[in-house]
């Protein structure tokens, strides 16, 4: 049984709150949700689950949103700072759609992240006249400013890709922008989610197929624990990536693997020839 003593991954959610509006992410479909309260996680939460001890153990701390943006965060740099100076060596890492704050605040993120393998994923789906198909709400000259200021200022930067009908023919374009920008990393794949008449399945591209076979827990393989925006604690985000269905005990979910799996679980973390489907999704990827 994983406890909090074993983790060496923290996921954190430092906020509920987004500016964005994407079509299928659980802050549009989730019924429960309510974007009128609005929770920012600080350091005074965490350190009621992890205290200072386990975050100087930890390898890795990293912020990405079930219903939120980490840039969206009142206390997200503030964070940052805290988890540098508890642990010199731990590796920080950030996912954003990149559209909010000012330079200077990418600025100083770059300048906490300092250390060779920190990294800020940047979800961007398209160019100038496509990333807003699904990323509504993001301004594209925002977003690029953003992005300069915090490469200029030494931050590593990775560039993630949802592929659909409507952006696809950009996908070389994108890969060499992100090449020409600064970029570490660009990767590209299809959506695991849905489709609708405006977000349409690519052509020529592979559908997502999920395995079938056993469970392949990825958070117990990288003894890895998210804490939400509330402060609540969950195995994993998947499993606490809806508000009605939040779940905390992971006992009992290990439980159901072995006769009836959580359907997340299954959808998730079950595995074909070793590989599951979390870590299988990647249909496109280039360093540079």
């Amino acid at each position: 049984m994983l406890t909090l003593r074993d983790i060496k991954v923290l996921h954190l959610e430092p906020t509920d709150v987004c500016q964005a509006a994407c079509a299928l992410c659980v802050r549009e479909t989730d019924a429960n949700f309510d974007k009128k309260s609005q929770h920012h996680l600080d350091m005074h939460k965490i350190v009621k689950v992890f205290d200072a001890d386990r975050i100087a153990g930890l390898d890795k701390m990293f912020m990405c949103g079930n219903y939120g943006d980490p840039a969206a965060g009142k206390y997200t740099l503030d964070i940052y700072r805290e988890f540098r100076r508890l642990n010199k060596n731990v590796v920080l890492g950030m996912n954003t759609n990149g559209g909010l704050q000012n330079t200077l605040w990418w600025h100083e993120l770059a300048r906490i992240f300092n250390q060779p393998q920190d990294y800020c994923v940047f979800s961007i789906d398209g160019l100038e006249y496509t990333n807003a198909t699904y990323r509504q709400g993001v301004d594209w000259r925002r977003l690029m400013h953003n992005v300069e200021a915090y490469i200029a200022a030494g931050g590593s930067a990775h560039w993630d890709m949802l592929v659909y009908q409507h952006n696809q023919h950009q996908v070389d374009e994108c890969e060499q922008l992100a090449r020409d920008m600064g970029f570490k990393w660009f990767r590209a794949k299809v959506s695991r989610r849905a489709f609708t008449e405006t977000l349409r399945f690519p052509t020529g591209w592979q559908p997502v197929e999920l395995a079938q076979g056993s469970i392949k827990c990825h958070a117990l393989d990288e003894q890895s624990t998210y804490i939400d925006a509330q402060g609540r604690v969950s195995p994993c985000c998947w499993l606490g990536g809806r508000q009605q269905d939040f779940i905390e005990d992971f006992e009992k979910i290990q439980q159901s693997w072995d006769t009836e799996p959580n359907a997340v679980c299954k959808q998730t973390c079950s595995t074909s020839k070793n590989q599951s489907n979390f870590n299988k999704q990647w249909q496109k990827q280039t360093q540079f």
